[in-house]
């Protein structure tokens, strides 16, 4: 069905997928279930492709993967009751993260709405903290409007997840679509969203002035798409630049001013850069605690220039000396217009950048090709072996990891060098285990000609291991690192630092997950000793087909550097036992 027919007659159920098709949407991720089999009976005529999940969880992370890897919005499905609340995880982790993505529930009927209904919750309240907006509709003529509407809601602005909740007679209801009738008014940025001259003007002094000053390269540059300005900016005024975490490969790991990752497991010439820097340049980012480290002694002689799409987060955390309240590409613009191309006085940041990459020593090893081998097998090597193979296959940049949360995590973060915006989908401010492997699913779904892996821990794995059957399902060649050290690894290292070695309830179970995974009809490999890693890297991405590989690894090794709770951003603790070589900070 055309949804660019005049004016048909539909059921909202037709209605809702004509919707989608108008938006663009190819692919939705759900699950069936009685409040909305209405909407899934009216599918077969529309030319939009279902990906069936294992569980709701799993399509929300599906979407919001799809979303990060593309740009695009995602959108996922499910029924009432628990369908519906078994995506508020997802909903949670878009929304802190800032993902595009829209939530579409089946609900009771009007009539029965307050009478605890079979499977019948009041989803737009229980999610209303965890969306940018939501929708309850119980008319088939407001859902071509509704959701328009909360596809520009999900796309502008600060972008986040939208949820959209319709009753089941709403969807077996007639009514006219119009789709250009249903266009949501023109999307006015608030007033505030406009950097203000006078602001800019104090932008620039403070630019001029500094000696010391570091960009933090955040995640909104990725979201604005202002990859292109900010290497421009960065190389005119030739300022270093930090990493956040969802910000890594929005700002080429391989060019010459970056520095790497700051924050809580992040570089320790960079932490320390920060605390002797003079001026401190946050492009899309919101001072997330992880970065900071105790507030009350955070960069104590740095101006701060915050520009930010979301007023609500400056000032929040860290005060800003200078707001630049606005689109990033569109501030950035606005400022590289007042910066000569050639002819800045660029000395003292040259001076600058020596002393940093001065202070680097050994703790540099991370950027040299080959990480020793002493005998034993480190999650460092694994991801460090997974990066070198992609760049010996020239996939570098059309490469995609999709991590899980825990130790594996900051690993990835500072082993595998993110050269290209959208190559590294995982969460950040909710953390959520269990993320990776639905995600991964999104991503491929989105970029099929790239290579997705998924590295997770032991842990977070079998969160959501019933999406395998996903993956078969959808014949997806999706290679996946399960990094095994028989520990819930970052619980295990904080209750070494900070608990006695109380190993309390972080020891577990793992089942063979080769033979799990062969069990779903994945093919797999078990890898001990780090001359295998490569072969068996190798076999997965060439292969035709899915992929698992578990690497047993080190049970007790740790993330370093740490920042240790309420320590300040320079108070890192450093490698206990320098005679694990896997090149990490000793």
């Amino acid at each position: 069905m055309n949804a660019n027919n005049q004016n048909p007659t539909l059921t909202g159920s037709e209605i809702l997928w004509a919707t989608l098709v108008g938006e663009g949407v190819t692919t939705v991720f759900g699950y069936p279930g009685g409040a909305i089999l209405p909407v899934y009976d009216a599918l077969r005529k529309f030319p939009i492709h279902h990906v069936l999940v294992r569980h709701e969880q799993g399509a929300s992370h599906m979407a919001d993967g799809y979303a990060r890897a593309s740009g695009q919005v995602g959108v996922c499905m499910a029924t009432s009751g628990p369908g519906a609340t078994n995506l508020v995880t997802g909903l949670a982790t878009a929304m802190l993260d800032s993902i595009p993505m829209i939530a579409i529930t089946g609900q009771v009927s009007s009539k029965v709405l307050g009478s605890d209904a079979f499977q019948e919750v009041d989803i737009t309240g229980i999610t209303l903290p965890i969306t940018k907006h939501n929708f309850l509709v119980t008319r088939a003529e407001d859902i071509a409007p509704i959701v328009r509407e909360a596809f520009q809601i999900a796309r502008s602005g600060r972008p986040g997840p939208v949820l959209v909740d319709i009753t089941k007679d709403a969807q077996q209801a007639m009514a006219a679509f119009d789709f250009d009738a249903a266009a949501p008014a023109p999307y006015r940025p608030h007033p505030m969203l406009r950097a203000e001259n006078s602001a800019i003007r104090e932008a620039m002094e403070l630019i001029r002035a500094a000696k010391r000053p570091i960009i933090f390269a955040g995640h909104g540059i990725n979201q604005s798409g202002a990859e292109r300005e900010v290497i421009e900016f960065a190389e005119r005024l030739h300022i270093p630049v930090a990493s956040t975490l969802l910000g890594l490969g929005s700002f080429p790991a391989s060019h010459p001013l970056s520095l790497g990752m700051m924050g809580m497991h992040g570089e320790s010439w960079v932490n320390n850069a920060i605390q002797q820097s003079d001026l401190l340049l946050a492009f899309g980012m919101r001072f997330d605690d992880r970065v900071t480290g105790n507030l009350a002694s955070y960069a104590p002689n740095a101006k701060k220039i915050h520009i930010e799409i979301d007023p609500s987060e400056i000032n929040k955390n860290v005060k800003a000396d200078v707001a630049l309240i606005g689109d990033l590409r569109e501030v950035l613009s606005t400022l590289l217009e007042l910066i000569p191309a050639t002819g800045w006085d660029r000395s003292s940041s040259d001076a600058w950048l020596k002393q940093i990459n001065a202070s680097k020593g050994n703790e540099a090893v991370r950027d040299i090709i080959n990480l020793p081998d002493n005998g034993h097998l480190y999650a460092a090597h694994v991801i460090h072996d997974i990066w070198r193979e992609a760049v010996a296959a020239g996939r570098e940049k059309d490469t995609i990891i999709v991590t899980d949360v825990g130790q594996h995590q900051m690993w990835e973060a500072q082993y595998f060098r993110h050269n290209a915006p959208r190559t590294l989908v995982t969460s950040g401010g909710l953390g959520t285990m269990g993320f990776a492997l639905p995600a991964a699913i999104g991503a491929k779904a989105a970029c099929p000609e790239k290579d997705v892996w998924v590295i997770a821990g032991d842990g977070g794995f079998q969160m959501t291991a019933a999406e395998l059957s996903t993956i078969v399902q959808e014949n997806l060649h999706i290679n996946i690192a399960v990094i095994n050290n028989g520990f819930l690894g970052m619980v295990r290292q904080w209750q070494e630092a900070f608990y006695d070695k109380n190993y309390s309830c972080s020891p577990i179970l793992s089942p063979d997950f080769v033979k799990l995974a062969e069990a779903h009809g994945i093919p797999g490999a078990h890898i001990t000793q780090r001359k295998d890693v490569t072969p068996a890297v190798t076999k997965a991405r060439t292969g035709s087909s899915a992929f698992l590989i578990n690497f047993s690894v080190e049970k007790e090794d740790g993330v370093y550097p740490m920042i240790a709770p309420g320590s300040a951003l320079h108070e890192m603790v450093r490698r206990p036992n320098p005679l694990i070589e896997t090149g990490e900070d000793e």
